[in-house]
C-alpha cells in the first residue's frame, strides 16, 4: 500500500498518515536522509496518539520522536523508549520499502514469498 512519495516527508522531519481511512494517523513516518522510520502512531504507554498537533511527532532538537500525552521519548531508529513512563518499552516498527521511484510502500506480511 502506498503511503506517499519520500518528498512528501520533510528531510529530518516526520509525518502521520492514515492508511485505513478511519479519520486518524495510525502510522509515522521519520525521514533521516534517503531512509524512512515507520511506526505505529501509539504510545505503548497507554496506546494513545503521539503527535501533539499534526505531523509533530519529533523534539525540538529532532532526533527523539515524543508522545504529547505522557512526554515519552522514543530513539528514532529503533523505536525504544530512553525517557517516561514506558522506559524500556518500544514503539511498534511498520515494515515500509523505498521503491526506486521515491514512492513509500507499507510492506505486506501477511503473504508468503513461494520459492521454487
Amino acid at each position: 500500500m502506498r503511503l506517499c512519495h519520500i518528498d512528501d516527508v520533510p528531510e529530518g522531519g516526520s509525518r502521520g498518515f492514515d492508511p485505513q481511512g478511519r479519520g486518524q494517523d495510525s502510522v509515522l513516518l521519520v525521514r533521516q536522509g534517503m531512509y524512512v522510520h515507520a511506526w505505529r502512531d501509539a504510545c505503548p504507554h497507554h496506546d494513545t496518539p503521539m503527535a501533539w498537533r499534526k505531523n509533530a511527532y519529533l523534539n525540538a532538537a529532532g532526533d527523539r520522536i515524543v508522545c504529547a500525552a505522557h512526554g515519552a521519548q522514543f530513539e528514532i531508529d529503533t523505536g525504544l523508549c530512553t525517557l517516561g513512563p514506558c522506559l524500556g518499552q518500544s514503539l511498534t516498527h511498520v515494515p515500509v520499502r523505498l521503491e526506486a521511484s521515491g514512492d513509500v510502500h507499507i510492506q505486506d506480511t501477511t503473504t508468503k514469498e513461494i520459492h521454487p
